[in-house]
């Protein structure tokens, strides 16, 4: 059984957390995506209670808790109470962008992944990295790289029309930090790995590689592109 914990009026306004978080005067409140597959459906690379306590606790708490920083964020604009606003921003951030990072990283998983891209995303791999090998390899040591908890991406750079990797700290998103296009996110935190991998990063990130989602990932290069 799909987890279903949105409507799809509600899935459809956590996507449009890709954009600006939106209009505080006049917004909804976020809602927890929906899981495109069952909690189990990524075993044995990830665990069905990994997936559970990921998704209904974590990503949840962050939905929770950037409604009531907004709520906040908008009782002080009115006031005009700019001490207020000021002190509001590391919620937003912290919370905004775990919701905007976790709603990519579900869709970037599935169980039907794994193996290489293909079309124009795998030709633009092999431009920017030389080999899908070069490229999974240099993803794979930036996320491993981390310190303490973050997330390790693949982005598309505008300006230059190329592809590129990049670290995040905590749940900095990737667009708003860096300029950066988001097309595949992978969460080091220890609560997307621990109680399967323990402290051993290196054995989650492998075993990510087998549900990557890439039809996903196209999708998103080529929407970035127009």
């Amino acid at each position: 059984m799909l987890c279903r914990l949105a409507s799809r009026s509600s899935r459809r306004n956590a996507i449009g957390l890709l954009a600006p978080l939106g209009c505080l005067a006049s917004r909804q409140k976020h809602t927890l995506p929906d899981l495109p597959y069952d909690y189990g459906a990524l075993q044995p690379h990830i665990s069905a209670e990994i997936m559970q306590l990921h998704h209904s606790k974590h990503h949840a708490t962050y939905v929770n808790n950037l409604n009531v920083a907004e709520e906040k964020y908008k009782e002080a604009l009115a006031k005009g109470d700019v001490t207020a606003q000021v002190s509001l921003q590391p919620a937003l951030k912290f919370n905004g962008g775990g919701h905007i990072n976790h709603t990519i990283f579900w869709t970037n998983l599935s169980p039907n992944g794994g193996g290489e891209p293909t079309g124009e995303l795998m030709e633009a791999i092999k431009r920017d990295f030389g080999s899908f090998a070069n490229f999974k390899e240099k993803l794979t040591t930036v996320s491993v790289g981390v310190q303490g908890s973050g997330w390790g991406w693949l982005g598309f750079n505008k300006e230059q029309g190329r592809l590129q990797v990049s670290a995040c700290s905590n749940q900095d998103p990737l667009q708003g930090t860096t300029g950066l296009i988001p097309l595949l996110g992978i969460d080091v935190w220890e609560h997307a790995y621990y109680l399967q991998y323990k402290n051993v990063r290196p054995d989650y990130l492998k075993a990510i590689w087998n549900v990557i989602n890439w039809e996903n990932v196209s999708s998103r290069y080529a929407a970035c592109k127009k």
